[in-house]
């Protein structure tokens, strides 16, 4: 006998563990239109303060998953790969890292969003190519992944439904941040998109969405061993967050940070380090090389011998840019009318980076959304972002600034120099803070 929606939120918020069965027909009542979001909403805070265990959350996943298309790749001759971060600032690394995977054999059918808060959307960088197309039909997504190995693209409609009602509701009620809807939402999506493997990349730091190491590995925990659990082999690397990760953040200018980086023109090393620990990971995770050496190498000749450019290039050009982005890059990109440098004055060097307050300063100048329907500035943002250790003496350029008018731009001037803050001797996190391994 199935319960109503409101016994399962009774049951939920007495602390009593869901069944399958239940929570399957809570999801697809909520799909229909059967459970309210009033319902929806109880139901969230129930979850929040009781949690959820193990088999709950797997069972929560599918349910979403199974609210929507699940893509079938079956019919591709290679194993089918994906990455997903949790985000940040200057992290930029989807850019480059889905076609460095399909230069080494994977197919990456990658289903990206939109910035969310302080952290940057790679939706919205690759908006920023004119004529890119983010929401292609199925047809063009499927045709693209197959003849060029990988597509970026943003949810279709009808993958994990239920998530975008779920989330909406999570917004406006204060559970975003529980640790089993969360792993849910993440995860509905990407065992909607077919995967036969993914690696995730979980940002800890004072940019990330996870600003305590615990509450990241918590989180890195979770989405490993739900992912597993609902028949996805899936592993989890931690990163550092606590300056950007790439040396620009914005829309337009860290796409031209990706580019440079395609081309060999400049990489950061940060930046370049993490894209490789991914690929290695994922390379080795879908079965096409047994171990991170092997994979690592792989993932560097791509970069060496211009394939993952050459992928790159063919992307953009299938999903409607221009055939010549790479090329003309400087041409196709918008260009902000203010551009100057920023300096900070003092003596010692950069010991703490507020990289929240950085990436808080792109919303401001236009880069981001206070409003999920407000449009965004690709042209605004910062380059050549000084990092941790860098030295202070007198007057030192610490960014290069793109901003479209004099208030906001003496607004983000304001805002990166009140993120720095100078000192002695900058502290040595390591940049890879931990992984989480399938189990067994």
């Amino acid at each position: 006998m199935t319960l109503l929606p409101q016994e399962i939120i009774v049951a939920k918020r007495d602390g009593k563990a869901l069944d399958a069965a239940q929570i399957g027909g809570f999801i697809r009542g909520l799909t229909r239109g059967e459970v309210s979001h009033a319902q929806a909403a109880a139901f969230a805070m129930a979850v929040y303060f009781r949690d959820m265990t193990l088999a709950e959350r797997v069972a929560l996943t599918a349910a979403m998953r199974d609210s929507g298309t699940v893509l079938d790749w079956t019919d591709l001759p290679g194993p089918v790969l994906d990455k997903h971060s949790t985000g940040g600032v200057g992290d930029n690394v989807s850019l480059m890292l889905a076609p460095m995977l399909a230069a080494c054999g994977a197919y990456v059918p990658m289903i990206s969003g939109r910035g969310l808060g302080h952290t940057g959307g790679t939706l919205d960088k690759f908006d920023s190519i004119p004529g890119y197309r983010t929401q292609p039909d199925n047809a063009l997504f499927r045709q693209v992944v197959r003849d060029v190995g990988c597509a970026v693209i943003g949810q279709t409609a009808d993958l994990a439904t239920a998530d975008k009602t779920l989330y909406a509701i999570r917004d406006v009620t204060g559970t975003v941040e529980s640790v089993s809807l969360i792993t849910a939402s993440i995860l509905s999506k990407k065992l909607a998109a077919g995967l036969g493997a993914l690696v995730l990349d979980v940002k800890t730091g004072s940019g990330a969405f996870m600003p305590s190491h615990d509450k990241a590995v918590e989180l890195a925990q979770s989405l490993v061993a739900v992912a597993n659990g609902a028949g996805l082999p899936t592993a989890a690397l931690l990163t550092d967050m606590n300056e950007p990760l790439a040396s620009a953040a914005g829309n337009a200018v860290e796409m031209r940070n990706a580019v440079d980086f395609l081309t060999g023109r400049h990489r950061d090393p940060r930046l370049l380090e993490v894209t490789l620990a991914l690929a290695a990971r994922g390379l080795v995770l879908c079965g096409l090389f047994a171990d991170e050496a092997e994979a690592r190498k792989a993932a560097e000749r791509s970069l060496a011998d211009g394939t993952a450019l050459e992928r790159f290039a063919r992307m953009v050009s299938a999903l409607g840019g221009p055939t010549d982005f790479v090329e003309r890059m400087d041409h196709h990109l918008a260009k902000a009318p203010i551009v100057r440098d920023v300096t900070l004055s003092g003596e010692g060097e950069i010991v703490a980076i507020d990289t929240r307050a950085i990436g808080m300063a792109v919303v401001a100048l236009g880069g981001g959304r206070t409003d999920p329907a407000q449009a965004i500035d690709h042209a605004v943002g910062f380059e050549a972002l000084a990092g941790l250790g860098t030295p202070i003496s007198g007057p030192t350029v610490v960014a290069r600034l793109h901003a479209r008018d004099e208030a906001s731009a003496a607004d983000a001037e304001s805002r990166l120099r009140a993120a720095l803050t100078l000192g002695e001797k900058a502290p040595t996190d390591p940049l890879l803070a931990g992984r989480v391994d399938p189990p067994g």
